[in-house]
């Protein structure tokens, strides 16, 4: 299952390579740092937190300066639990400043209030993996 998490990682940078490629062919690009999050949803609650990210969320981390790069719901056994994204920033501290910032919204703490009416979303806190981009990536 390890193996099939990472595989899925790798595929998903490269598959979201368009959106990190340089303006121009001599500008060199600038280097991000990538978080790779993974969600487990509470049993029969995948629609609703896929709702709140569709409705909701997404929005909030654009507003925050966080970068979507894309968010996907894996094959198999977790298909009925799990959702993975990656969100790009320009560094570490950029990150940090952005979820603080996002947590304190008032549009957030309404959306996750709202959406969490007939019980809590998530089983567990959600993983993180921070990842840089290697000197040949594509996607810097």
């Amino acid at each position: 299952m390890r193996k099939a998490f990472w595989c899925l990682a790798v595929a998903m940078v490269a598959g979201a390579f368009w959106l990190g490629r340089a303006s121009a062919a001599d500008e060199k690009p600038k280097m991000r740092l990538f978080e790779l999050r993974t969600y487990t949803a509470n049993e029969g609650k995948l629609d609703a937190l896929q709702a709140r990210f569709r409705d909701h969320t997404v929005k909030l981390f654009e507003k925050h300066g966080m970068t979507n790069v894309g968010y996907w719901t894996p094959e198999g056994e977790r298909s009925k639990d799990t959702l993975i994204y990656i969100l790009a920033f320009p560094d570490k501290d950029a990150r940090d400043k952005a979820f603080k910032e996002f947590g304190a919204d008032p549009d957030w703490k309404k959306a996750q209030s709202e959406s969490e009416a007939n019980g809590k979303l998530l089983k567990k806190a959600p993983e993180s993996v921070f990842m840089t981009p290697t000197d040949y990536s594509p996607m810097k």
